[in-house]
């Protein structure tokens, strides 16, 4: 079975026949070698077939949306060897060639795309005869297809389950290994120890017959000889495998102290490439994982307990990790490196913002019901979890960050915590570990089960950026983890969610007063307004759509196979729409219905459908059924389908929301503070959606309103002033701004035609724009790049090395330029590099998407820059590109073309 995707084509396929047959259950066991950069060992799959699985309803399932893409770092393939696994001790090394293949002394030979397979030596039998719909069909064999790339399959093996000690209680008959995988699969939730401690135990038995197997681009495919249907076919099966050090599920790069490390990235292709799996959002499994890497290395894994080190010989560590929640297979993380655990110096109760006792609204999210997810140790049922504010959390990081991580974010995350439980309820997960990633990774953030992956990025300037990106990860926990989209085209249900609630959550962790976190949040709006525009002008209306499938959103094939549209589209990466137009929703009900009502009915909704999938149906419905009749007039779920799921462009009812806006004091008050005086014509660039109030409150809202109209015309008037003047007319008295004042004020000055370098400087002085967040920062540096401002190149320069996720449209802006010195600060070899390895992903308004074809560099050899990964590609002729490239530059022989786009971010994406 082999998927022939063009590669012009940008869908990815899921090819693991779900309907067929589930893995329940993953034991990995698996060793980390650095010196060739390759993860290699055994899992063991246990799976469950026929109509078992088939009782939960479409409602009752759970899955996670593709999380955020990162670059990858290509190398050719080393010599690998690794340990035999074993989770007991920690034997000597042997390598790969020494293991044999289907028991037959065939060589450990690889085809073309470096995968091994035994099937067609074994039996003659072509692959094409297999399809992923393959069930039962007659006398044919059942065939198993796993999602699989990038790896090297070694072995295949049927594991002998009955030759565990002790395991006989669970069948009277040793020949029946699958009904005793069924009864370990069937321990009631109350006894997940012991399970566990059982998949343990059947992990380590011997093999009982190696299976023919097969591989292709997007999958394994397994056999055995006379099982025809997925009753017959073994339940239990060991894979022997290794990744491959180009591998594009993981990334081995260097930490910010230049000691290797390796993470998953959040690919496109989820973790297809660090072990085989399957997919499909249905396929909810649990698994536990040992992993031994040298012992001056830290394990992070998405596991429920805070694992330890055990030592072993020859200067080694294993570390095991476990979670009892169903997840899907693509929220499995893992990040080897030379953490260090970061700990506050001093523990203070001011950490912990003051909570507030539950209101009789709030608190109805806390009885104790019948869950209507899949049997597992539920936090939702224990009355201890309901009322714990703050889960136990741990921060790793490089050692060099220490201070910054001391300073800035460790203090944030008890309030923040805390403002989730008091929105939301219990939290699904009992624990968090949070983890500064390298400077290449390429979002501000990422989250899965029990860890969170942020940028450096966030530990400057101010506590906003680091804020709101930890409330927006938090709030992945419920919406995109606990709760999944079934149909991961409906990316809105954890990017829209996690979008609205961020700012929710944030308000309450500064423990701001109502009207003071009204005020924070329509400002915020206003930003992204601005952004949502910018994205439907300069986007394909097809992939503006959230819900693209429509009515057959949701479906499969007869085989539970499918694909992801714009899966692989490396302009998919640059969209935002699922946030910003998942948020307006979001935001458009919630004033509908009055926030308290809103959010009475999500902490309803969470305690409802948590472990579970849901579409867009699913909630739309459950609001609509929990609102009175007098709230929800011209509401119905065909009418939101319609205006705001299944359009492209701005929705109708946003067009009059942003009048509402206006109404509330924002943009267009200020727009016409300005125009009462001077500044009408003194700033006539200054468009009627762009200014927000600042966010002071201790003033009202009109002179907030003067204010901010004043600050952006004295800097009109600071900017048009002849350089000779006279003295007592040299300073003008400014406001401090916060920073998405700063950014908006940033954003309207790179409007502006011609800033003079004394302003830039006076700018500069007195908001100090270098030591601000990533966010401000990133449009100070635009401004140095656009009007050549060179007494600071030194903050782009800074920029480009630190801050690699949003760095790269500077990277293309410097490019581009005709300027020397513009184009010698983007070749420097020390970040230009790291670029290349980083995200094209940039952090507001118009931005450049490109493809750079890198010609008679590194054996004519080129990387594609979109799509936030790296791609190797051939090189091409030279004539491409000629007609779309807007220009070229030669320097030296090489030429680097740059095909450009305009394209639209609103900050970096995370999970995801």
């Amino acid at each position: 079975m082999d998927i022939k995707l063009d590669p012009s084509r940008d869908d990815l396929p899921l090819v693991a026949n779900t309907s067929h047959i589930l893995v329940k259950h993953y034991v990995l066991d698996l060793d980390v070698d650095f010196e060739s950069q390759v993860i290699g060992g055994t899992i063991v799959l246990f799976l469950e077939s026929g109509n078992r699985f088939k009782k939960r309803s479409s409602s009752t399932e759970v899955a996670c949306p593709s999380e955020s893409n990162e670059a990858c770092k290509f190398r050719m393939p080393e010599p690998c060897q690794i340990p035999v696994t074993n989770t007991k001790t920690f034997s000597s090394k042997i390598g790969y060639n020494d293991f044999v293949i289907c028991g037959k002394g065939e060589k450990d030979t690889s085809g073309k795309d470096g995968n091994h397979d035994n099937q067609e030596q074994a039996s003659g039998i072509s692959s094409s005869k297999y399809c992923c719909d393959t069930g039962n069909h007659g006398s044919e064999e059942f065939l198993l297809v796993l999602d699989c790339c990038d790896l090297s399959v070694l072995k295949v093996e049927e594991v002998d389950v009955a030759a565990v000690p002790g395991i006989e209680k669970f069948t009277r008959s040793p020949k029946l290994r699958n009904q005793i995988v069924h009864e370990v699969m069937a321990l009631p939730a109350d006894r997940w120890r012991e399970q566990l401690d059982y998949y343990a135990r059947c992990s380590q038995a011997p093999g009982c017959g190696e299976l023919l197997f097969d591989t292709d681009t997007w999958s394994l495919q397994i056999r055995k000889t006379g099982a025809q249907t997925a009753t017959d076919f073994p339940h239990a099966i060991r894979i022997q495998y290794r990744t491959k050090p180009q591998g594009r599920s993981v990334t081995w790069t260097s930490d910010q102290s230049g000691r290797p490390c390796v993470y998953t990235v959040g690919s496109p292709i989820n973790n297809r490439a660090l072990f085989p799996c399957q997919e499909p959002p249905v396929a909810m499994s649990t698994w536990q994982a040992t992993v031994r890497a040298a012992a001056s290395f830290v394990v992070l894994m998405s596991g429920e307990n805070s694992a330890k080190p055990t030592q072993l010989q020859e200067d080694y560590s294993s570390w095991h990790y476990y979670v009892t929640m169903p997840m899907p297979a693509s929220t499995f993380t893992i990040a080897v490196g030379s953490w260090t655990e970061m700990k506050p110096e001093i523990c203070s109760s001011n950490d912990v913002a003051t909570e507030r006792s539950f209101s009789p609204s709030e608190a109805d999210f806390r009885y104790i019901g019948v869950c209507g997810h899949m049997e597992y140790p539920c936090r939702f049922q224990k009355a201890s979890a309901t009322t714990q504010k703050i889960i136990p959390h741990r921060v790793f990081a490089p050692a060099c960050l220490k201070g910054a991580c001391q300073e800035t974010l460790l203090p944030l995350i008890p309030p923040c915590l805390s403002a989730a439980h008091s929105v939301l309820g219990t939290h699904p997960f009992s624990r968090l570990d949070i983890l500064i990633v390298p400077a290449n990774f390429s979002s501000l953030g990422m989250a899965s089960p029990h860890i969170v992956f942020l940028s450096q990025s966030t530990l400057t300037g101010m506590s906003q950026l680091c804020g709101t990106r930890l409330c927006h990860e938090i709030a992945h926990a419920w919406f995109g983890l606990a709760i999944g989209a079934r149909d991961w085209t409906e990316e809105w249900l954890s990017e829209g969610f996690a979008t609205h609630l961020e700012d929710v959550f944030w308000a309450k962790a500064q423990q701001l007063a109502p009207h003071e976190a009204r005020e924070q949040q329509e400002l915020r709006a206003c930003l992204r307004w601005r952004r949502l525009q910018d994205e439907v002008q300069n986007s394909p209306e097809e992939m503006q759509v959230l819900r693209p499938n429509k009515e057959k959103t949701g479906h499969v094939s007869d085989s539970g196979s499918s694909v992801i549209r714009h899966g692989l589209n490396p302009e998919k990466v640059f969209m935002q729409v699922h946030y910003l137009k998942g948020y307006f929703l979001l935001r458009f009900l919630a004033k509908r219905l009055g926030e308290d009502t809103y959010f009475s009915f999500l902490r309803k909704f969470v305690h409802t459908f948590h472990g579970q999938l849901i579409l867009s149906q699913d909630f739309l419905q459950m609001l609509l059924e929990n609102i009175p009749e007098e709230k929800r007039p011209e509401l119905s779920v065909g009418n939101i389908f319609r205006d705001w799921l299944e359009s492209s462009g701005i929705p109708q009812p946003l067009q009059r929301e942003r009048q509402a806006l206006a109404e509330c004091g924002l943009a267009q008050q200020v727009s016409a503070e300005v125009s009462a005086g001077d500044a009408v014509h003194a700033f006539p660039f200054l468009p009627p959606r762009a200014v927000g109030p600042a966010l002071h409150p201790w003033r009202g809202a009109r002179d907030r309103r003067r204010r901010r109209a004043t600050t952006v015309a004295k800097w009109v008037r600071v900017n048009r002033r002849p350089r000779k003047r006279k003295r007592k007319d040299r300073e003008e008295v400014f406001e401090k701004l916060l920073p998405d004042q700063l950014v908006l004020l940033l954003e309207h000055l790179l409007e502006q035609k011609t800033v003079t370098p004394r302003t830039l400087q006076s700018l500069e002085r007195i908001y100090r724009l270098s030591e601000q967040d990533a966010e401000v920062r990133h449009r100070w540096c635009e401004l140095i790049v656009k009007h050549k401002y060179t007494k600071a190149y030194r903050d782009v320069e800074r920029f480009l090395q630190e801050d690699q996720a949003m760095g790269i449209y500077l990277y293309g802006e410097l490019m581009l330029s005709e300027d020397p010195r513009q184009q010698h600060l983007a070749r420097r070899k020390d970040h230009s590099e790291n670029l290349f390895h980083a995200s094209a992903r940039s952090p507001g308004g118009p931005r450049l998407a490109w493809t750079l074809d890198i010609k008679g560099r590194d054996q004519g050899e080129g990387w594609d820059m979109c799509g936030a990964r790296m791609i190797q590609f051939s090189e091409a002729a030279p004539e491409t590109g000629e007609d779309s490239c807007p220009r070229k530059v030669r320097e030296g022989g090489p030429c680097l073309s740059l095909h450009c786009s305009t394209q639209t971010q609103i900050g970096v994406m995370e999970i995801s």
